[in-house]
């Protein structure tokens, strides 16, 4: 059978679980939950960031830069993912996946570097500790957050167009719960090499190198740690880690498993369940974290909640 493939500006049909209709209704609750948690949790940790001078130190800069990238990275598709999955209507414009995936990709791009910068930040706080201050200053701290934004823009910019240039199928039928790469790339029946060697490229130095350098760190850190003589000592070490470490793991495991595996249609399947898990669930589980496992952020919030 011939598929016909045009370049025309059409709406494209994001078919998410659209051959599960009772799951996407449970779904819908569930991720409509989850967001509300996501906006309290995040807006929380970006004020308290700002409003608490005990905690305008590097650790909690980055920290509210991870909540702010949170916070844009759900809204830019969570919307969009309640409003198909409510109703039979799971068309979105040409423009409006565009867009999408324009942010879609700076966003996940950025958090991937930002990552990297939070460990690198938690390897000098505990294999350098009297050197902290002077190393990681504010300058160099403003210059590392706007060298992570700034990649992850590099990065859309030149991934999105190149995927969006492709002649897709007159279906337009997108087997995914959001227009990001690789279901676009297998909308098209033209040859795709060039953009999926493109993509693999791109995750290598987006999530197998920064995955490399976080656990190199990691391995350091616990080396140091281990030679610390006092239980508190240790403890408090960890407690710096551990909490990003988790964060990490969430991260990088989902989004591996989509960008890195292979093209079958049981791996897609379970794609899908994997994007949604690290556009839903890990900006919901980020704030928790560290609030959680966080004396000095409890006791902020503490200090907040008197003061209002």
């Amino acid at each position: 059978m011939i598929t016909i493939c045009n370049d025309s500006h059409s709406d494209f049909i994001l078919l998410g679980f659209s051959n599960k209709p009772h799951l996407e209704k449970t779904l819908f609750w569930v991720i409509l939950i989850f967001y509300f948690l996501t906006l309290a949790g995040n807006m929380v940790i970006v004020l308290v960031s700002l409003k608490d001078p005990k905690l305008h130190i590097p650790m909690y800069f980055f920290l509210s830069n991870l909540s702010l990238l949170d916070l844009c990275f759900t809204s830019s598709c969570v919307p969009q993912i309640l409003i198909n999955f409510w109703g039979p209507e799971k068309t979105i414009s040409y423009t409006g996946c565009a867009i999408q995936l324009y942010v879609f990709l700076w966003l996940g791009a950025t958090e991937c570097v930002l990552l990297v910068i939070m460990a690198v930040d938690r390897y000098v706080a505990v294999c350098h500790p009297l050197q902290y201050t002077t190393i990681m200053h504010p300058k160099l701290c403003l210059h590392l957050a706007i060298l992570a934004w700034g990649t992850g823009l590099v990065q859309s910019l030149i991934q999105s167009p190149a995927t969006l240039q492709l002649p897709f199928c007159s279906h337009r039928m997108v087997d995914d719960i959001v227009c990001e790469v690789p279901a676009l790339i297998q909308l098209s029946s033209t040859d795709t090499t060039s953009n999926d060697i493109q993509m693999s490229i791109a995750s290598v130095i987006l999530l197998v190198v920064p995955l490399i350098i976080i656990l190199s760190s990691y391995g350091t850190i616990a080396k140091v740690v281990l030679r610390i003589k006092s239980t508190t000592g240790q403890k408090k070490a960890l407690g710096t880690c551990t909490s990003h470490l988790f964060v990490v793991s969430l991260f990088y495991g989902t989004v591996t498993g989509v960008y890195l595996q292979p093209k079958n249609s049981y791996a897609h399947g379970q794609g899908k369940f994997l994007t949604l898990f690290y556009t839903v669930v890990t900006p919901t589980l980020n704030p928790l974290i560290y609030t959680l496992r966080n004396k000095e952020v409890k006791e902020a919030l503490i200090r907040l909640g008197r003061r209002t």
